[in-house]
């Protein structure tokens, strides 16, 4: 059984006020990049180093059955904006190259653009990746400013730039990197200076890290600081950004106005995921589940370990929920705003995607996988994390229950999908 190392900081039960009960609260969305499930000391980690993060999930929330829309970067990052799993909305499995044609549609209505009609000043920070045409840009998707790059910075991608990655400032190019390694900091800096800014107004900041995709790099700051190797540096890079960030709050007066998320874009590398099995670009535990810790003293409940599901695509319902806006668009997500007040679980079922089409479905206890020559497996998460043994033949009343709702599932998803024609 898998430990996690929450230190609650009181012996009894502080009872938070609401998010609702605060007028227009602060919203931050920290998304790193192929980050694992055990890299943080609060998940377990021994050689990596994250004081910041593991302090924000003793006086927060840190989540053990958490889960993004995909586990590959661009459909996962248009889940999270739209409150959708990635199939209801035109992405399948990979990510978007910078000649792709499309991106996320403009007619989706994304958290950018619900937080903008309630009067909240908007940023996204960071990388991209859900779309590089204009029609697809941030500015087009509900931010009012954009700083950072729009794709990834492996070989593949900056191929199509002579080696280097653009840098933007909203839609203007304003320097051209030839290494991934400042880009943390750079972020980080950008990030305080609209918390300052904003610091009498309402804001959303959406911060896509860069890091801890490849290639990996850091300053000489952070370069072999961590036992964890260059990679532990990287996360320790990131940990450093949580911790100013949170500083930065607290020295404008605003941490008791101001809902932090940490988590990231999918898993990482396998070795990465311990005790998931697999990783990066699969519907295994590894792939799909990910650490997630959130901040905000007296928002939210403190000191708790939640093992109830959750996910990436439960953010946009439950902000609405805060912020009173009714969604026009048929979403997956559902209202987890009573978890996050110590409440009892809200989602019954969670939807493994890796295209248009579902690989696998769980519930409370048990897992249905769909493997990619079409057949069952089940998995008892509850006494099997890492998916060793299929126990369907022991099971078979489960699988059957699971297998009915994942087709009934995938049959109304095939009925209402938007942007059909991309397919």
């Amino acid at each position: 059984m898998i430990k996690y190392y929450i230190i609650p900081l009181l012996l009894f039960s502080i009872l938070p006020l609401t998010v609702q009960a605060i007028e227009s609260p602060n919203v931050i969305l920290i998304f790193t990049d192929d980050q694992g499930y055990n890299d943080l000391g609060c998940y377990g980690s021994k050689t990596i180093k994250t004081p910041n993060i593991d302090q924000m999930a003793q006086e927060g929330i840190q989540f053990t059955d958490f889960y993004v829309g995909s586990s590959f970067c661009s459909p996962s990052r248009a889940a999270l904006l739209t409150g959708c799993y990635p199939g209801r909305i035109g992405f399948g499995p990979g990510v978007l190259r910078p000649d792709a044609d499309y991106g996320l549609a403009e007619d989706e209505f994304t958290m950018a653009e619900m937080f903008k009609s309630k009067g909240y000043a908007t940023k996204c920070i960071g990388k991209w990746h859900i779309g590089f045409r204009k029609p697809f840009l941030p500015l087009a998707q509900g931010f009012d400013e954009y700083f950072g790059i729009l794709h990834n910075m492996d070989a593949r991608e900056v191929d199509d730039f002579d080696g280097v990655m653009p840098l933007y400032r909203n839609e203007k190019v304003i320097e051209e990197l030839d290494t991934p390694a400042e880009l943390t900091e750079l972020y980080t800096k950008e990030a305080i200076e609209f918390i300052s800014k904003n610091k009498k107004k309402p804001f959303f900041m959406y911060l896509p890290h860069t890091m801890a995709h490849k290639p990996l790099a850091v300053t000489k700051r952070f370069e072999g600081k961590s036992e964890g190797g260059l990679y532990g540096d990287v996360v320790e890079c990131l940990d450093w950004s949580a911790g100013e960030i949170i500083r930065a709050l607290k020295e404008h007066k605003l941490d008791k106005k101001t809902v932090v998320l940490y988590t990231t874009d999918n898993g990482g590398y396998n070795k990465n995921n311990a005790p998931l099995r697999g990783g990066k670009g699969s519907s295994w535990e590894g792939g799909m589940r990910v650490p997630a810790v959130m901040w905000g003293p007296g928002l939210i409940t403190s000191g708790k370990v939640v093992e109830d599901i959750a996910s990436t695509i439960d953010l946009m319902p439950t902000f609405a929920s805060w912020l009173d806006v009714a969604l026009p668009n048929v979403i997956d997500g559902q209202n987890i705003s009573d978890l996050l007040t110590g409440e009892n679980a809200v989602r019954e079922y969670f939807h493994y995607f890796e295209g248009i089409i579902g690989t696998g479905i769980r519930d409370k206890r048990w897992k249905l996988h769909k493997n990619i020559h079409g057949d069952y497996l089940l998995y008892d998460l509850e006494n099997d994390i890492a998916e060793k043994k299929d126990v369907l033949l022991e099971n078979k009343e489960v699988a059957k229950r699971l297998i009915k709702k994942l087709l009934d599932y995938e049959a109304e998803l095939g009925k209402n999908r938007r942007v059909t024609e991309r397919w």
